[in-house]
This record gives C-alpha cells, structure tokens and sequence, in this order.
C-alpha cells in the first residue's frame, strides 16, 4: 500500500469552505494513497472560524474547534470515500466530559472506523490547558492491515506500544505537534524504537510552521516520515522516506506489510519476540 505522512502548516480560514478547499487539496496531492496521516491538533486551525478573539484564547479555542467536530467528520468521510482511501484526520478537542480529551479518528472508503484519544498528556496540556487523557488503547483491523495509533507524547511510551502490538497492530501512527526541535527528535526516537520494538512500521506525521494567532500552535517543528526495523527486511538506517525539516507537503512510500510478518519470524534479532526476556 501506499503511505502519506503529512507536514502540515496551519491557516487561517474565514469559513468552513476554506477549511473544506484546503482538506480537500491536501487529499488530491497524496496522488492515491491508500492511508493518509494527519498531525496532532492540526484541527485547531478551525479556531479561526471563531474569529481573532476566540482563537487567540486558550479555552475559547478548544470549545471553537469542538463546535465543528460533526462538519469535520462528513467532509473525511465524504472525501474517504470519494478517493478509496483511509484517513487519519488531524486530532483536537474532544468534549466527553467537563474538560476535553484530544482525540483523532479514523475513517475509511466505508466510512468512521473509530477513535483513538491520547493516552499521556505533556505538561503544556495538563498544567496550561487542561486537555485530560482518555484512558484505553484500541486496534483496528482494516483492509489495509491492523492499525494502532500512539498521539505524540504517547509514542515516547514503550509499554504503550508494546501493548499495541501485542493486540496485533502491524502499523502505529504517530500525529505530533511539537514547538522545538528537541520535543520533535522525542517523538521522533519514540516512533522509532517502537519501530525498532515491535517490528513494525511507524508514521510519524508532524505540525510544520508559525501560527500567530493563538499560543497553544504558535511554533511547530518537524519532519514527517516512515519508519521500519533495521532488521534485515527493511533499510538500514530504519527511515522508509522522510522529509526535510519544517517543509510542509506529503512524505510517501510504498510498504509491504506482509514484511512485518516476516521480520517478527526472521529478522536478523527478534525483538518483538524476545520482549519477554527483559521483563
């Protein structure tokens, strides 16, 4: 299958329709992708649409974007469904309860597949902005193979992806929004000792520019890229395809996951296998 891995800049829209043009574009330029990832909080763009005032505030901003959640998940669906692809939209702000979870979800050419919300949250949510952790990982199986999701922090986790694969996940993607350099190598190590760990494929899909019009997405730093297990089965550096540092567009690669499979029986260590002996 083909992989797209976004780095994803954000803009200000003055309606929906911009929000709906620009999603759209992004779509086509995966040039048919089979599996389109995008970032952490990339939805926070559609705090915008509440004008100057409201997406310059940190509360204000999450119950914005909040507001447009059932828009958001017709226009992946339609759009899903209209290029025969599966799509990981951005994460935001999702109201379960008193205080937000950050939730992505999944869709496919059938429609929404399901949900994953953050696990660990960082300082910056817990102590600034009080975005809460919504406790429980899933897999979902799909055409494509079985899927698990660990949102930025959660890839730096190793027992969090130790669980996803256990479960059976063959691909972990990894949506981050990270404001240095040094908060993206973070994720950037995580994604790939989890690679590394669960023999497996990773994707790490990052937020990319300046955005001054509210604190909480005002730097992003990152590349996207997919990695592997420097096992024998796939490059040795275990990067697939990366992209340039802060340069926004879409990182693809074509991945067999039947390696995986083959890797987990024949690599030239068997990590994912030989797990147990450290415990």
């Amino acid at each position: 299958m083909k992989i797209a891995a976004a780095a994803y800049p954000f803009d200000w829209f003055d309606s929906f329709a911009d929000y709906e043009a620009k999603l759209t574009r992004w779509v086509e330029e995966a040039d048919g992708a089979d599996l389109l990832v995008f970032p952490e909080y990339g939805a926070m763009e559609l705090a915008s649409l509440g004008g100057r005032e409201v997406a310059g505030a940190l509360e204000s901003s999450l119950h914005e974007v909040a507001r447009h959640a059932e828009a958001v998940a017709d226009l992946h669906a339609q759009l899903a469904r209209r290029f025969d692809c599966h799509i990981l939209a951005a994460s935001g702000p999702h109201f379960a309860g008193a205080r937000p979870v950050n939730r992505a979800v999944l869709y496919g050419p059938d429609g929404r597949i399901g949900h994953q919300d953050k696990q660990v949250m960082t300082r910056f949510e817990r102590e600034d902005w009080h975005v809460t952790g919504g406790p429980g990982l899933q897999v979902f199986d799909t055409s494509l193979g079985r899927i698990g999701i660990l949102i930025c922090y959660d890839s730096e986790f190793p027992l969090l992806g130790r669980r996803l694969v256990e479960a059976g996940a063959e691909l972990l993607l990894v949506p981050s929004c990270t404001d240095t350099v040094a908060g993206f190598n973070r994720v950037r190590i995580g994604a790939m000792a989890r690679a590394l760990e669960g023999q497996c494929v990773v994707v790490q899909a990052p937020t990319v520019g300046d955005c001054d019009w509210n604190p909480a997405i005002d730097e992003n730093r990152g590349r996207a890229a997919i990695y592997a297990p420097p096992d024998g089965f796939w490059p040795e550096s275990g990067v697939i395809a990366e992209g340039g540092m802060d340069q926004p567009g879409w990182v693809m690669a074509e991945v067999d996951l039947s390696r995986v499979a083959e890797s987990r029986r024949n690599g030239a260590v068997l990590p994912f296998a030989h797990w147990p002996e450290s415990e």
